[in-house]
């Protein structure tokens, strides 16, 4: 179908404040640019209780956002990596999702501000979300989840991320109970279709993706890395089920869908579902789109059934 029309009006506004793209200014100033994108998520529905707090990372203290939507004291839970290319964004974006998705779930969500790039290079935002798969493993107990019932979850770049810790994990023989990975960013090649036919025009570009690889990886050096580059797991087998959304209009579009064959290949159940008319980032835009809060109750239906 062609571009949903709150969605090409959406882009039409985006193209007219006239904004810099992320290669065009200082990293600073492309952050900045990002503040006011909690709006664009909507109003946050309540949920039964809202933590802030630190953990001790690897090489900083983390700060984390906990939505417990339960008194339950054993619910399932969900490790949430926000996107933004590795260098942008922050919890307050998520607010409004990430309530939605623990409400309709039942699962507690620890959403992490790992460091970013290009600052913060592989793999240290890489090693920020493991330590936090491991921090919520050992205090299960204190976040009232069930330790068996621990998902990975993330979008864009955090699918990225997700992708590489249920990987790290299967590698440690950390148990993992899925992986849901919103329209991810799982290979450095820019030759796929979707790189090719929506290159431009779609919010999202190839040439910001080319450049937010490049403040995330700094070099080839980490190309064969699966723990980086996903895609280059020698084999998927024994990976925690997926769950895998796109968009029709998204540069990543190919990359979710070759990783969902992958997967598949390998034997991992993997539930795929492509969202028409749809542009990268729509997941977390409830003020912008209705099918926002379609695709969150979806997979948090999905989360249901892999936690039972």
């Amino acid at each position: 179908m062609s571009l949903a029309p709150e969605i090409k009006a959406f882009l039409e506004a985006g193209a007219a404040a006239g904004l810099p793209q992320v290669w065009e200014a200082p990293v600073d100033v492309i952050r900045k640019n990002t503040q006011s994108r909690p709006a664009l998520a909507g109003p946050v529905e309540p949920v039964h209780e809202v933590i802030n707090r630190f953990f001790p990372g690897p090489t900083a203290d983390l700060p984390i956002r906990i939505y417990r939507p339960t008194t339950a004291t054993s619910a399932p839970a969900i490790v949430y990596f926000h996107g933004g290319g590795w260098v942008l964004n922050f919890l307050d974006i998520y607010d409004a999702s990430l309530a939605r998705l623990a409400n309709q779930s039942g699962a507690t969500i620890i959403s992490v501000n790992y460091q970013k790039a290009p600052e913060h290079p592989f793999p240290i935002p890489f090693d920020d979300c493991y330590s936090t798969l491991q921090w919520v493993i050992t205090n299960a107990a204190l976040l009232q989840i069930d330790p068996t019932k621990i998902g990975v979850a993330g979008d864009s770049a955090g699918a990225n991320l997700a992708s590489g810790v249920a990987i790290k994990a299967r590698d440690n023989k950390v148990g993992v109970a899925f992986q849901l990975l919103i329209y991810p960013c799982n290979d450095r090649d820019f030759q796929t279709d979707s790189y090719i036919n929506n290159a431009t025009g779609y919010g999202l570009s190839t040439q910001a993706m080319k450049w937010f690889w490049d403040q995330y990886l700094q070099g080839s050096q980490h190309d064969t890395n699966p723990y980086a580059v996903p895609m280059k797991a020698t084999t998927f087998a024994n990976l925690a089920p997926a769950i895998v959304i796109t968009a029709q209009y998204d540069p990543l579009i190919s990359d979710g869908e070759k990783y969902a064959e992958l997967l598949q290949r390998d034997g991992v159940p993997v539930i795929y579902k492509e969202y028409a008319g749809m542009i990268h980032g729509f997941f977390t835009n409830m003020a912008v789109t209705p099918t926002a809060q379609e695709s969150i109750d979806f997979v948090a239906g999905e989360i249901k059934k892999l936690t039972q």
